[in-house]
């Protein structure tokens, strides 16, 4: 799927300041230690806005056809077959990629695949409730024709996190120069209509099953009450 609605849209003065506030939320989102694996799923080009590689250097971009800022590490690959074994990054951010994606809950299974438990992951992508990303789509035939995507709203994301036992901890709003962030129960499924894009931030909780161990019946050693026959004694009238 083609991603050239995503880049013809940070051209356009919105799609700028969408770009700056997105720069913002990932850097302050970056909580993992400079020794720890962090993997970006689709390249940007302006990673080097959000995050210092060389400090990060176990930063990595993976995307089909290498793209990436010049500083960072690349893994030219798909999202839907990572080249990478099990639970073995620590924070995985997937900028605008899902909804160019057509195995993209397949590509969710393999994000949840290679973190490792309690491992960060980060969801952005467009709102598809916005009036203004609905209107550049519907009216500019030129944009209209290379969008290969489909709008992910944020409850469907919402629900694959719960199905593949994610804990959203955060959800987050774009609007036009401001970040709408709320945690924990605040969190809902329906995005505002004046955000142009949304993110969700998630830890992979793994839950361990523990087997029980089968209850054995111990033989009493106490006598039943009754059981024993007592001899009864007549009663002589005179």
């Amino acid at each position: 799927m083609k991603r050239k609605f995503l880049f013809d849209w940070y051209q356009t003065p919105r799609g700028k300041l969408l770009q700056g506030l997105e720069a913002t939320y990932i850097q302050r989102v970056i909580t993992v230690s400079c020794q720890q694996t962090i993997l970006q799923i689709g390249g940007l080009g302006w990673e080097n806005e959000f995050v210092d590689c060389t400090l990060y250097k176990k930063f990595t971009v993976l995307d089909a056809k290498s793209l990436g800022c010049a500083g960072a590490r690349k893994i030219q690959a798909k999202a839907h077959s990572l080249p990478l074994k099990s639970d073995c990054v620590d924070m995985v951010i997937v900028p605008h990629l899902l909804e160019f994606d057509a195995s993209r809950f397949t590509t969710m299974r393999e994000l949840e695949r290679v973190l490792k438990p309690e491992g960060i992951l980060v969801i952005i992508n467009f709102n598809p409730w916005s009036p203004w990303v609905r209107c550049l789509y519907l009216w500019d035939i030129q944009w209209a024709d290379s969008w290969r995507g489909h709008f992910i709203s944020r409850s469907r994301i919402l629900d694959w996190l719960k199905l593949l036992n994610f804990e959203v901890i955060m959800v987050s709003e774009f609007g036009l120069d401001t970040i709408t962030s709320k945690h924990g129960k605040a969190v809902t499924g329906a995005a505002s209509l004046t955000s142009t894009a949304y993110a969700v931030k998630a830890i992979k909780r793994r839950y361990n099953l523990i087997p029980l161990t089968p209850v054995q019946t111990a033989k009493s050693t106490l006598a039943v009450v009754g059981s024993l026959s007592v001899p009864t004694q007549a009663n002589h009238h005179e």
